[in-house]
């Protein structure tokens, strides 16, 4: 039962992030329907600050390739429904899940790194279908969106109908309402947010800085800044599927005991030297060719699943209650999501002394 309950924590993972990855993954067609308005960049940047609500799952490419500024408005605002629902359900399934056992969080975190490397392998398989067809890169896209839209449905499918009935589920579900039952007849009270925060503030400042250091590069350097090679336009998915299957598969690594940081201060440490990729990508953009860079995203995606896994590790606390442990794992969301957005915001920097403009 434990292990099936970890194989949905996965499915649902690779649900909650699989409509953000599509938006990123398919922005080769935007740049083709919108050159002169940064995509991938302006996506991002809409996509973040809407991260508060409901889900929307369906979304409609409102042109047929000749793209208008009110094209490009409507779909900046499906885009940020998107937004509105990542942080709804990301906050809520990582605060659910905290107050589980810790593999069932581990579980979800490497659902999350799945859903890039899915989206990826979709990304080429249908681009390579449709590259030689008339309007090939629109229906490509579109065929994408479809099975992105139908991964969404399965996992609200097991979520509602699946997940809950579980029997492990079923016991921590009963542990969290005993809990709460025995705290409110008691009128104790849980630690404030800003106690938790306090306390755990090493893990929730190293989410910040992972993420804004990989946004501030992932996607939109990827996709701009990284001049013309031989792969041609094949080379930004190959770069954006270089960082999600690694990114992905590095998130196994902590599962296996011994290959996890078990130390706060390693784990600051290497975060904060992560950010030699900023001239490390400047200088590979200026001065190597597309095998350097494509290393060199690898090892962003790698750095930045393994670290991510490792923090989210240490999220379940054995001396915090189901509210305290739930009330953390939205914090850290937050506090991801907020670096999620500061990276998006720096990644406008590179545009500084190129002939694009802002």
């Amino acid at each position: 039962a434990k292990f099936g309950a970890m194989v949905v924590c996965c499915i649902l993972g690779v649900g909650q992030l699989v409509a953000w990855n599509t938006i990123l993954t398919i922005s080769d067609y935007y740049y083709q329907v919108f050159p002169e308005y940064h995509p991938s960049r302006v996506l991002t940047l809409v996509y973040q600050p809407f991260v508060l609500g409901t889900i929307c799952i369906i979304l409609d490419l409102v042109t047929k390739g000749a793209g208008g500024f009110s094209a490009y408005m409507v779909l900046c605002s499906i885009v940020a429904c998107f937004g509105i629902a990542n942080a709804h359900v990301e906050g809520a399934m990582v605060g659910e899940l905290s107050f589980m056992c810790p593999e069932f969080i581990q579980s979800f975190v490497v659902g999350l790194g799945i859903a890039g490397a899915i989206t990826s392998a979709l990304r080429l398989l249908t681009k390579a279908l449709f590259d030689k067809s008339p309007n090939g890169l629109r229906k490509g896209a579109l065929l994408f969106l479809v099975f992105s839209t139908l991964i969404e449905f399965i996992c609200i499918v097991l979520y509602l109908y699946i997940f809950p009935k579980l029997p492990v589920v079923k016991y921590y579900y009963a542990k969290a309402e005993s809990i709460h039952r025995e705290t409110e007849e008691k009128k104790t009270s849980r630690l404030s947010n800003k106690e938790l925060l306090y306390q755990n503030k090493d893990l929730a400042v190293n989410l910040f800085l992972i993420y804004a250091l990989t946004l501030s590069i992932f996607p939109g350097f990827l996709y701009e800044n990284t001049g013309k090679h031989k792969l041609g336009s094949w080379y930004a998915l190959v770069l954006v599927a270089s960082y999600n299957g690694w990114d992905a598969f590095s998130r196994y690594i902590p599962l296996i005991e011994h290959l996890k940081l078990k130390s706060a201060k390693w784990i600051t440490a290497c975060v904060l030297m992560r950010f030699l990729f900023v001239p490390a990508f400047y200088f590979t953009a200026k001065n190597a060719d597309q095998g350097w860079m494509i290393s060199l995203t690898s090892f962003l995606g790698l750095t930045n699943g393994y670290l991510t896994a490792c923090v989210m590790a240490f999220t379940p606390k054995s001396n915090y209650n189901a509210l305290e442990t739930n009330a953390l794992g939205n914090l850290l969301v937050a506090f991801m999501l907020g670096g999620v957005f500061a990276g998006v915001c720096l990644g406008w920097l590179w545009l500084i002394g190129t002939n694009s403009s802002f």
